[in-house]
């Protein structure tokens, strides 16, 4: 979520706007922005990332304007179709704002039956009548925190409109099932003679009329009832057959006489990055994964790896994936040890100069892994270290600021500079004390790469130092202090001020890590270099050392022993009374939940003592709630010893997939987890969804298998590897482009071919025979993904659940098979 530009004015005298922006999956906000007080133009540079753990129509992003006396209005916004996003797949791009009206505000779906039946009277003449069944309705949205729905059912044709008839309203819940049949007369017989607009002479005006369902949320307000959605559907296609039963989208109801400018509302910057993944079971990989996971064995990595860094656009795509594959697979520390070596090899040849400092600096395929392997193992470790003096310099605002010409009045330089030394101080300590801390696996790298590189400069005392602090402080620590909502310590992009004291933070803590000889020349400003002057101390270079030693260092204290509680999650949430008590209400409350890595807790508010603790050893299962339990969504049940349950609400359907992931990897481990649980509550005497009337009746559905505690486990193989066939797929053509530069290079031997100079090749018949290996494993899984496609497209039905008439992604899909199909004939 980059910026706003333009936003319309306020009408007040200020002018100003306080706006934020969210995020939402049609209309379900998942996230929300910080807020940017009095601006026209607000600036976020926030990052929003998610699995997205249900099917949606449209991504959509709305810009509020906060009211402090009323509720937040909303000035427009941007909503982009789901089979759209691959247009705008990791560009930033302006978007129009768009204006919003309750008409256009539409999601779910619709089960409806039709049948058109011929009804031959008692005096032998033919009319035709309409039953038209309202079967159910699902994903409706949640209008004000509430959704009791009912349908009205109308024919309408160009000489008449029947009354509107009604379903029932159903109380709490966006999935309502109706199964109501309402009836119409078509066409009157012949001798009907009552002069009335219902007449009709001719059958063939059948064709003109439509039968139309709107839904609408049953609201107490004088505004009167909200429209949901609705469905307009033309009665000729009955003629083909008298009965059809079909799913659909429900549409926005078209106004039709409103014309804004397209530049009324000003302008979104985004950036959006979608990614869909159709992964096969596990045995389909196995060739490619077999080539994948023999890179880690060779000493000279012209293999499968190096080979995808090199076809890719940008190493960071090739890095993700395979830095989780080979977490998976355990093997993440011979993998990087091994692109380690070849790029230390290649580093050693290119400069004859042999300054070990050229060595992991660039963006290189070595480094962006050893990032996302530090990303992944190294969250924990950072929220120990340094969430908490971030968040007091989030919180206090103090003056930091050190160059003379942005001083603001009534500030003093000196004590700015001692407000900044106070912080870098405590942040260097807390650093620099966190060795034993470290996750094993970064140490395990750590200690590859510093052995890798002392091994080739041998003249170079410091290198083994210097390897090892270009990534722990130039690339972890240095960039979490400067964008901590990045790596999950702040919710937000911090303010202008504090983004200020913590860039002077980071610039100071990462140059203190670097340990190069002349520092205050590393500062392009001379008041750094001035402020610098407080740490040229022996005592902070000797601090640094000994933490570089701990962590890549073979022989490390077992650090197991050390128990410090980690935050892993907070916030708000909703809690349904757990009968502790043997009288009182079992009601719902709003309170503040935590994670830690020792127990669960919740209180009144941030900071508050806790109400209720349960340790970790005591969550047996975490599992969802079904909606019928309390007519409440995004509903999930913590399962304690003797049966007691905590039912719990968030916020939203991410929120809720990841508290329910969380909770079920930090207790993964605990000796007494249930195998199987009750997916409905126990209430009224019974449980709903076995109907057992004990209390203490065993669960009747086996547990979901979450996320095992261990983080090799916690990622989907299968589905990284089919990741990684997606990249060499879409990059085929650099791969035989490559295929021909090692052909070239291994015959003949001179001067190289201005279009092959991209290519960084070690060993070119070892990097042709693995290009070959590749080529015909993407070929294979090719093969097998058409053949998945043309049976699908055979056995699907457009009007099922799963694709409902109006679901447009699937009639693209269904034009492209179509084409392919014709052309193959």
């Amino acid at each position: 979520l980059g910026e706003a530009k333009n936003l319309p004015t306020y009408p007040g005298p200020n002018k100003m706007r306080d706006c934020y922006c969210t995020v939402n999956l049609d209309q379900e906000e998942v996230f929300r922005t910080k807020i940017v007080e009095k601006s026209l133009c607000p600036f976020y540079g926030e990052d929003f990332y998610c699995e997205i753990p249900r099917t949606f129509r449209h991504l959509s992003f709305y810009i509020f304007d906060r009211d402090v006396f009323r509720r937040d209005s909303i000035i427009g916004k941007v909503a982009i179709q789901k089979e759209d996003l691959q247009k705008y797949h990791n560009r930033d791009t302006w978007f129009q704002l768009q204006h919003v009206d309750a008409d256009s505000e539409v999601q779910g779906k619709v089960h409806l039956e039709l049948r058109l039946s011929e009804v031959i009277t008692d005096t032998g003449v033919v009319c035709h009548k309409l039953a038209t069944r309202v079967l159910e309705c699902q994903g409706l949205p949640i209008v004000n925190g509430q959704c009791d729905p009912y349908a009205t059912v109308t024919l309408a044709g160009p000489s008449r409109q029947s009354e509107a008839k009604k379903t029932k309203v159903k109380k709490k819940t966006n999935n309502p099932h109706f199964d109501e049949v309402f009836y119409f007369e078509v066409t009157r017989p012949s001798s009907y003679n009552k002069k009335s607009h219902f007449d009709i002479e001719d059958v063939d005006e059948v064709d003109k009329m439509e039968i139309r369902v709107d839904l609408w949320n049953a609201s107490n307000l004088k505004f009167g009832d909200e429209f949901l959605g609705e469905l307009r559907l033309p009665l000729k296609f009955l003629r083909q057959s008298s009965s059809y039963e079909a799913w659909y989208f429900l549409q926005p109801r078209d106004n039709g006489n409103k014309s804004l400018k397209p530049d009324d509302l000003g302008s979104l910057r985004l950036n959006v990055v979608y990614t869909e993944d159709h992964v096969f079971s596990s045995d389909y990989y196995s060739p490619l994964r077999d080539i994948l996971l023999k890179s880690a064995d060779v000493e000279v990595i012209s293999l499968s790896a190096h080979i995808l860094g090199e076809v890719c656009r940008e190493k960071q795509e090739a890095a993700i994936p395979l830095v989780r594959l080979f977490l998976h697979y355990g093997r993440i520390v011979p993998f990087i040890s091994a692109i380690a070596n070849a790029e230390v090899k290649r580093t050693h040849k290119l400069f004859t100069s042999r300054d070990p400092n050229t060595i992991f600096r660039g963006n290189s395929l070595t480094s962006k892994c050893i990032d996302e392997t530090m990303k992944l193992a190294g969250m924990h470790y950072l929220q120990v270290t340094l969430k908490p003096i971030i968040d007091e310099i989030c919180q206090v605002h103090k003056p930091c600021e050190i160059d003379p010409v942005k001083l603001k009045d009534g500030e003093n330089l000196e004590n700015n500079r001692e407000n900044l030394r106070q912080y870098v101080d405590r942040i260097f300590t807390v650093i620099t004390k966190s060795g034993v801390s470290c996750p094993t696996v970064m140490c395990d790298i750590f200690f590859s790469l510093r052995e890798s590189a002392a091994k080739r400069f041998q003249g170079d005392l410091d290198v083994r130092y210097t390897a090892v602090s270009s990534f722990i402080f130039l690339r972890f620590f240095a960039p979490a202090i400067l964008s901590p909502n990045l790596f999950q310590l702040t919710p937000h992009h911090p303010d202008p001020q504090t983004s200020r004291t913590l860039t002077l933070i980071s610039k100071t803590i990462q140059t203190l890590g670097s340990l190069s000889k002349s520092k205050s020349a590393n500062f392009k400003e001379s008041y750094m270099a001035t402020f610098y002057d407080y740490f040229n101390e022996q005592k902070y270079a000797d601090a640094v050392k000994n933490f570089l030693d701990l962590i890549s260092s073979s022989g490390r204290r077992d650090h197991k022993s050390i128990e410090q509680p980690i935050l892993l999650k907070e916030g708000f949430m909703i809690k349904r009374a757990q009968g502790r008590k043997r009288f009182g209400m079992k009601n719902f409350k709003k309170r503040w939940f935590r994670l830690t890595n020792h127990e669960f807790t919740y209180q009144k508010s941030k900071g508050d003592h806790p109400l209720c603790s349960i340790p970790i050893e005591n969550i047996l299962a975490v599992e969802r709630l079904e909606e019928e339990s309390f007519k409440m969504k995004n509903m999930f049940q913590v399962i304690q010893p003797e049966r007691r349950v905590l039912y719990i609400q968030a916020n939203n359907c991410v929120e809720a997939k990841d508290w329910i992931d969380i909770l079920t990897k930090v207790s993964q481990c605990n000796k007494k987890r249930l195998t199987v649980y009750h997916p409905s509550a126990y209430l009224n005497g019974h449980w709903l969804c076995c109907k057992a009337t004990a209390d203490n009746t065993p669960g009747c559905t086996p547990c979901t298998g979450g996320l095992p505690a261990n983080i090799q486990l916690d990622i989907d193989g299968d589905r990284e590897t089919e990741r990684i066939y997606s990249l060499f797929n879409l990059y085929m053509p650099k791969l035989e482009k490559m295929q021909e530069a090692c052909g070239s290079k291994s015959v003949y031997d001179g001067p190289e071919e201005e279009e092959y100079s991209t290519f960084i090749i070690d060993d070119p018949k070892e990097t042709y025979k693995t290009l070959r290996l590749i080529i015909e494993g993407v070929g294979t899984l090719e093969q097998e993904h058409a053949q998945y496609k043309r049976d699908k497209f055979k056995k699907t039905k457009y009007g099922s659940q799963e694709h409902p008439i109006g679901d447009k992604s699937f009639q693209t899909y269904i034009r492209q098979q179509s084409e392919i199909s014709a052309h193959s004939i």
